[in-house]
């Protein structure tokens, strides 16, 4: 028998906490819980767990500080932060600190459960591609270890690149790129701004102006394309 995946959901509201692990664990998974920030923040640092659905709003230490921990010790530990709905500053800072996605309150069940499932499908997965990716601007990035010298990415960072940097010099658009580096099915309907916000976030890292970008260019109407060494 299949070890079940292991969720960490770390959420102070006690409704939302326990229908949540109803949920889960209805579809196969083991759970554990956290209330509070500082148990969470435990628990989240233990590397028992296979995917940690983080709360914003904890007592104690709040889900951007919790997320920003787990970053420090492990860029590849999947996580999907909950928000509110209407606070787009939240989102934002929540990506921003290594989050691989986020899903706004109030949200369906179902497509919160999707969303676990394609995380966690493609956790762990790289494409077939270099040990290393040369950019145009002759930046040797690291794909095994996750880093450019000092600049350190996430996993889901390095998975945009490795897809970009596969696909030939090609425009990449953004539902491609939540197929196949996220694994949300077309069907899902997914409202995310989480691809552009990576863009950003590695332009920041990888542009020497990232206001005006020459590494990774928006094509218009198409999508991202990477330019890697010789092209």
């Amino acid at each position: 028998m299949a070890q079940k995946a292991r969720l960490l959901i770390v959420e102070d509201e006690e409704a939302i906490r326990s229908g949540l692990v109803d949920v889960f664990v209805y579809h196969g998974y083991d759970v554990d819980t956290a209330e509070h920030g500082k148990d969470g923040l435990n628990k989240a640092l233990s590397g028992q767990f296979d995917l940690i659905l983080l709360d914003v709003m904890l007592p104690g230490i709040d889900g951007f500080e919790i997320c920003d921990r787990i970053r420090q010790q492990d860029r590849q530990q999947p996580v999907i932060m909950l928000t509110a709905k209407s606070s787009d500053e939240d989102i934002v800072q929540g990506l921003t600190l290594g989050a691989d996605d986020y899903v706004a309150k109030p949200f369906s069940v179902t497509q919160l459960v999707l969303r676990v499932q394609a995380v966690l499908r493609r956790s762990g997965t790289t494409e077939d591609a270099a040990k290393e990716i040369r950019l145009n601007n002759s930046m040797v990035i690291d794909t095994e270890n996750l880093c450019a010298g000092e600049i350190v990415f996430t996993r889901r960072e390095m998975d945009v690149l490795q897809h970009l940097a596969a696909q030939s010099g090609r425009p990449v658009s953004r539902e491609e790129l939540l197929a196949r580096v996220w694994g949300y099915a077309n069907h899902m309907e997914i409202e995310t701004r989480t691809v552009d916000i990576h863009i950003a976030k590695l332009r920041r890292k990888i542009e020497s102006d990232p206001s005006s970008p020459q590494t990774i260019i928006t094509v218009r109407g198409a999508g991202y394309r990477l330019m890697i060494e010789n092209e």
